[in-house]
């Protein structure tokens, strides 16, 4: 049930909830996970990697955020909660304890790439049915995308 009208057919609302339901497991766990390797890492580059974990906390969970109204403005109810997104997310496990900077950086690598080789997917799957869902994972990736590049860059 829906309390929500959507402007989409049930099978396009039912694609774009997927692909949105998707996004919010991944921003969700994605914070998740450079929070823990945030709080983890040590290294000659500790301060740096420090910082830049929490650049990607801060755009997940703003992302996560924007995804999960855009769910709910189209009648898909988010579901965010922990049991959900262990179960459905596409980043891998990670460790706990201290993580050395450039563990945490290939982590990290690791992380963003699991993350935007799904929203890719998703972008193509809301081309036809949400242009304005479709919008959002763009910019979204694109942000990704940015991190993606700057942890990269610090191992290279």
């Amino acid at each position: 049930m829906s309390v929500v009208k959507s402007p989409l057919s049930e099978p396009d609302r039912k694609t774009v909830g997927d692909a949105l339901q998707g996004a919010l497991v991944d921003l969700v766990d994605l914070s998740l996970v450079a929070k823990q390797v945030h709080w983890n890492v040590i290294g000659p580059r500790f301060r740096s990697i420090h910082l830049q974990l929490d650049e990607v906390v801060a755009s997940a969970r703003v992302h996560a955020d924007t995804v999960a109204e855009r769910a709910s403005a189209l009648g898909v109810s988010p579901d965010g909660r922990a049991g959900t997104v262990a179960k459905t997310s596409g980043i891998g496990p990670v460790g706990g304890g201290w993580t050395k900077d450039t563990d945490a950086v290939r982590t990290l690598v690791e992380a963003l790439d699991a993350v935007i080789t799904r929203m890719r997917e998703r972008i193509g799957a809301t081309a036809g049915p949400d242009p304005v869902s479709q919008d959002i994972l763009i910019g979204l990736t694109g942000d990704l995308e940015k991190h993606h590049w700057m942890f990269q860059a610090e191992n290279a």
